[in-house]
């Protein structure tokens, strides 16, 4: 297999990392490869917030678990499964309310990733870009975890702290780390294909 390939392969969602930091060089690596990604007119509408203080971490991913919970119980008892499954994407093996840090998973690199509120192609944009850096990160040893929940930062009170501007939204946070897990590989769905 190529080395591309073998990297899109290999790439898991980790959710247990090392307490060891990314450097900054891999960092830089990582943001450049996401900078690479294609965008609507070439916009790249992409900003990126990168927290690697396990302090500010930790805060951030408290204030984001009430927030988001606060969220489900708005949905509705008889939502609150659905939301959980579908809309929020938790793991089976995580439990949201009593894990220690069930946002960020205890990774020791944090990076928001935000894209202006009026871009109407920009959620494609920032999805392309999360893929280039998840990949490159593994390509450097890194391991990574796309956290939809992340999105919930802008409800919590330390939202300021990141200094995004109000014509910005985040779209989605990606953890990054030395992994502490080998995650088994997900059956694929291979009947999905229309060959016309």
């Amino acid at each position: 297999m190529n080395e591309t390939l073998n990297t899109i392969y290999s790439r898991r969602a980790v959710r247990k990392y090392k307490d060891i930091p990314v450097s900054k060089k891999l960092i830089e690596q990582i943001l450049d490869a996401g900078r690479m990604a294609p965008s609507a007119i070439n916009k790249q509408p992409w900003k990126f917030y990168i927290i690697s203080e396990k302090e500010q971490i930790n805060i951030l991913s408290g204030q984001i678990k009430k927030a988001a919970a606060k969220a489900i119980l708005k949905s509705g008892v008889k939502r609150i499964f659905r939301a959980a499954k579908d809309y929020l994407h938790f793991s089976p093996k995580i439990d949201f309310l009593t894990e220690e840090d069930s946002i960020f998973h205890g990774a020791p690199l944090v990076i928001f990733i935000t894209a202006p509120v009026n871009n109407e192609w920009a959620q494609l944009d920032i999805g392309m870009c999360s893929q280039n850096m998840m990949l490159a990160a593994k390509s450097l040893g890194i391991d990574s975890c796309p956290i939809g929940l992340g999105k919930f930062v802008e409800k919590t009170k330390a939202y300021p702290t990141l200094k995004i501007p109000s014509s910005d939204r985040v779209l989605i946070s990606l953890i990054f780390g030395y992994g502490n897990e080998n995650p088994a590989v997900h059956e694929r769905i291979k009947n999905n294909a229309v060959f016309l």
